[in-house]
């Protein structure tokens, strides 16, 4: 069994290498759609009283998430914007900053993953919670209070939300 750290930890590697493959560019408008599904999720989805579960309030949250993420991937297929020339890596801190990116990237996604599997009490079988009594069950658990959701909270993003679209109406338009 692997435990959800190892998995963090594995996912933003990943993201880091993937980071380098994209670009800072390509790679800041996924950080961007990961704002955007935590703003959804935070100030507009409890103005829907569904009456959700846990469990299905978690798959709604990951829906959100993960349609944002994909059309974050995506946007720089869109033919104005590949050929802006934003996307051009040519230089060592491109790929530097790609890296750090992706990172940024991998902790912001699977971590906010992880925070509402978390909230709705890890609802699947093959996914259980951590166990406080283990070392590394209490880093899990240590790591749970530092994932996004934590500290984007009200009105901290807002400041994160108005952040993104500035720098997107700066350096992509």
């Amino acid at each position: 069994m692997v435990s959800l750290t190892v998995l963090f930890w594995m996912y933003i590697i990943l993201f880091a290498f993937i980071g380098t493959i994209r670009g800072w560019a390509k790679e800041l408008l996924v950080t961007f759609g990961v704002i955007l599904a935590i703003f959804i999720i935070t100030v507009l989805l409890p103005f829907i009283d569904g009456g959700f579960n846990p469990e299905t309030l978690f798959w709604v949250r990951i829906i959100i998430l993960g349609l944002l993420v994909f059309f974050g991937y995506q946007t720089p297929n869109i033919r104005k914007l590949a050929e802006s020339g934003l996307f051009i890596r040519e230089r060592l801190q491109d790929f530097i900053l790609g890296i750090f990116l992706g990172a940024v990237n991998g902790f912001l996604f699977f971590g906010t993953a992880w925070f509402y599997l978390h909230e709705a009490g890890y609802p699947f079988d093959a996914i259980t919670a951590p166990d406080a009594t283990t070392a590394a069950g209490q880093a899990a658990l240590d790591l749970i209070n530092i994932l996004p959701p934590n500290w984007l909270q009200v009105p901290a993003i807002y400041f994160a939300i108005a952040i993104s679209f500035i720098f997107v109406l700066v350096v992509f338009i």
